[in-house]
């Protein structure tokens, strides 16, 4: 996996995870979804790298 794209991928999922949690402390369910929407992005990045990876 390229240092990049792993970076990229980690960054989605750790601000995704922040946005949901901090969503949800104030009440605001649609900035959650989006929250829940970019932490998914980081964790499909993850996986196409990782399955990448294992066929090089």
């Amino acid at each position: 996996m390229g240092t990049g794209e792993k970076i990229k991928a980690e960054v989605e999922r750790v601000t995704g995870r922040a946005v949901k949690k901090a969503a949800h402390a104030i009440g605001k369910e649609t900035l959650a979804a989006k929250g829940v929407a970019l932490e998914a992005r980081g964790n499909a990045r993850r996986v196409k790298e990782r399955g990448k990876d294992a066929l090089s």
